[in-house]
């Protein structure tokens, strides 16, 4: 299902279901010359259209617009778009704040860029896990007041936070690859592992004959179909453990 084709009375019945919303981020970036620019977000969306014949979820627009930076190329003649962090943030904390006065408390997002440093973060999914974790402090000072927390009524926030019920995982932020899969198919630019994942989920995204050799996508003359889609089954299966956990 998605948001933008939602009518009100379906909005609610995935609320009530608690439904997972799922918000696809990456970047506009220069991948080599054989790979498009969407790669780090066009996986995810592809992923997802998957996963949406299979279980129900919530396929929210996509964020196209993170903190792509300048390291791998500069932007002249070559694409790469780049928004601060900063104002990465202030989209990621206006978008929190109404998903949850909407009532949605299932919203999960998925970052494809730089997520092989995830656990200490990057500019972009720090700018949304920060936006997270603000948008329901705030949510529920406003709600019941200061002191929220320290009241009766959150006796039992121990146990939520151990049965993984608590207000905080109301929004999760994911890497779209996992540490265990990253050490089976290790991260790339544009070399063999994302080049093989686009073969596998967007082969239109991949023009081979395009291919100019670079320090980092050197391993793209190695990519295979038959890589990207070992690669993209354990994608699938444990994007879909950590949307039913």
């Amino acid at each position: 299902m998605r948001y933008e084709m939602m009518f009100a009375d379906d909005l609610r019945k995935a609320i009530k279901n608690n439904i997972p919303f799922v918000i696809p981020v990456g970047v506009l970036e220069y991948h080599s010359e054989h790979c498009v620019f969407g790669v780090d977000t066009i996986l995810i969306i592809k992923a997802l259209e998957i996963m949406e014949k299979e279980m129900d979820i919530v396929i929210c627009p996509p964020f196209y617009y993170g903190s792509a930076s300048y390291a791998v190329e500069p932007p002249e003649n070559n694409g790469t778009i780049h928004i601060t962090s900063n104002t990465v943030y202030i989209f990621a904390k206006d978008l929190f704040k109404s998903m949850l006065r909407i009532g949605i408390r299932n919203i999960h997002i998925f970052i494809h860029h730089q997520s092989e440093n995830f656990v200490d973060g990057m500019p972009t999914d720090l700018a949304f896990k920060l936006a997270a974790r603000e948008s329901i402090f705030e949510y529920l000072e406003k709600e019941y007041g200061e002191g929220w927390w320290g009241k009766e009524q959150m006796r039992e926030y121990y146990k939520m936070h151990k049965e993984r019920t608590d207000p905080f995982r109301w929004i999760k932020i994911h890497p779209f690859i996992d540490e265990e899969t990253q050490k089976k198919f290790p991260i790339d630019h544009a070399g063999k592992q994302e080049t093989s994942l686009m073969l596998a989920f967007c082969p239109e995204g991949v023009d081979m004959k395009k291919f100019k050799e670079k320090w980092y996508s050197e391993g793209a003359k190695e990519a295979s179909l038959e890589y990207g889609l070992k690669a993209k089954e354990i994608i699938l299966k444990k994007m879909k453990e950590r949307l039913t956990r």
